[in-house]
């Protein structure tokens, strides 16, 4: 799994249009199919032209890309986190994923209603948000009081953990996001990590809007890209109408769509580049006779625990990874080439894996 992505938004921002554009879009890599696990969920291949190029090459009889998991939250409304709508019963769900994409509607068109009456970027980020950190304090409030029945035994390490949750409660409660709590020590690390919070994780802010505004940038859009600085957060521009006629095209088709709208790349290949910088992942390669596989890990990853995300027992007996660049092997066009100019790099335990490497990992169990 290359990362999971939860969508939230208010009702009719396109939320769910962009959803099923992004997963039917799936088959823009290649011919991979498209997964349902649930109703709301759906998995995807990550679009990566690199993997077309090591194929050629090595003439790889099958090819499998990393994924991505997209999952689609009911509308939020005022109110969701006592409740209200739909929203409150998928909250848990989104504790699960990697990073949040807060779909945000910037786009008038009068025969799509919104809940609030009018387009205004800036107050329906607030609602999502204040949401959203409203469960957060709901359960750091839980866990507090617990924490603070346990303390009266005198245990030093509770009366700690009590004192870090009140600090988290506070800072929640001045409406600042839980990724931006200042921890002291792996234990509050563990401890904030533990909670799931909605607001710890990072966020993109995925903008909605009309095909004619795809190329260029309205003040809507403005206008969130000022508050995402604030928090740090990537900002993505997509018209969800556009991902939806992109899916309905063939393959070899959409090129040609995408540049006369003036684009380099479809939306779902934006969503999936900023969420891999807003998790700061990379993509390496194997192959064999048998297959040629993308893999995803955090960039910093040592060789021995990416060769874990394979199996364990690769990380078990790790020896050596034996490494090889992309871009080498697309210019010299053959593992032979590359290894006759010395660009076959034998690595042990400390390397750390870049975007980019083929990679054979050598082990014994």
């Amino acid at each position: 799994m290359g990362f999971s992505c939860g969508i939230v938004g208010l009702p009719n921002v396109g939320k769910s249009t962009l959803f099923n554009a992004l997963t039917a879009a799936g088959v823009e890599a290649s011919n991979y199919p498209f997964c349902t696990i649930e109703p709301n969920i759906g998995i995807v291949p990550v679009p990566d032209h690199r993997l077309d190029t090591i194929a050629g090459i090595l003439q790889s009889p099958r090819v499998i890309p990393t994924t991505i998991e997209f999952v689609d939250i009911a509308g939020l409304v005022r109110g969701a986190s006592r409740g209200e709508g739909l929203g409150n019963q998928f909250l848990a769900r989104v504790r699960e994923v990697d990073a949040i994409a807060h779909v945000v509607r910037c786009f008038e068109d009068p025969n799509v209603v919104h809940v609030d009456g009018s387009i205004d970027p800036k107050r329906d980020i607030e609602v999502v948000e204040a949401e959203l950190l409203l469960k957060d304090l709901e359960t750091v409030e839980r866990r507090l009081a617990d924490t603070e029945k346990r303390a009266k035994s005198g245990d030093r390490k509770i009366r700690q953990e009590a004192a870090f949750l009140a600090r988290v409660r506070d800072h929640l409660g001045e409406g600042r996001f839980a990724r931006f709590v200042t921890t002291q020590g792996a234990e509050e690390e563990a401890c904030l990590t533990e909670m799931h919070l909605l607001t710890a994780k990072p966020q993109m802010y995925v903008c909605n809007v009309l095909e004619r505004d795809v190329a260029s940038e309205p003040d809507t859009v403005r206008t969130v890209r000022a508050i995402a600085a604030r928090e740090g957060a990537e900002v993505v521009c997509v018209s969800a109408g556009v991902e939806a006629e992109i899916a309905e095209l063939l393959p070899e088709e959409r090129g040609a769509y995408l540049a006369e709208l003036g684009l380099a790349e479809s939306g779902l290949a934006r969503v999936i580049r900023s969420g891999y910088a807003l998790l700061q992942l990379v993509t390496f390669f194997t192959a064999n006779a048998k297959e040629l596989r993308a893999w995803t890990v955090r960039r910093g990853t040592a060789a021995p625990e990416a060769a874990g995300v394979i199996h364990s027992d690769f990380a078990r007996g790790f020896i050596r990874a034996e490494v090889i660049r992309v871009e080498d092997l697309a210019r010299l066009g053959s593992e032979h080439a590359v290894k006759e100019s010395g660009l076959l790099h034998v690595e042990g335990h400390d390397y750390v894996v870049q975007d980019g490497d083929l990679i054979l990992f050598r082990f014994n169990v």
